[in-house]
């Protein structure tokens, strides 16, 4: 079974690490679970693609991947996503989405086992969550699980 994937929003960091124990759906957070999509490289080289900017000034953002929970703690972590990344998420369009999953799919993290289709649709489960967060002044967190 692969890493799972709870992306949710939430009003602020203390907030969402209120979600950490029992999960963000059992603190009442809107929630996008997903395996196999992690929060760092994969997400990471969207982020670029959304928002046309190289991997590296991505990964150079304070709120991008910063670790919320305990750093010794090896099965679970809580982390940030940028608030570029949620406003990106929630102005993009389904053909902008589409036509960003398909560079996407090619990132060698893939290892070529990632269809476009299906990356499309994972970005708009993503952009809804986005869109939510957005319209209710939350940010966006992600707590992976092995």
């Amino acid at each position: 079974m692969g890493n799972l994937y709870d992306y949710f929003s939430a009003p602020d960091d203390d907030a969402a690490r209120s979600a950490f124990d029992d999960g963000p759906r059992a603190a009442g957070f809107p929630t996008y679970l997903t395996k196999g999509i992690d929060a760092y490289v994969q997400l990471g080289a969207a982020e670029g693609l959304l928002r046309a900017e190289p991997y590296s000034d991505v990964t150079a953002h304070p709120r991008f991947g910063h670790l919320l929970s305990d750093p010794e703690d090896e099965a679970r972590w809580l982390t940030t996503l940028t608030d570029e990344l949620r406003d990106a998420l929630a102005a993009a369009t389904p053909q902008r989405l589409g036509a960003v999953a398909v560079p996407w799919s090619q990132i060698e993290e893939f290892q070529g086992q990632a269809a476009p289709e299906a990356l499309a649709e994972y970005l708009q489960g993503l952009a809804s969550l986005a869109r939510h967060a957005q319209a209710s002044g939350h940010r966006l967190y992600c707590l992976m699980s092995l």
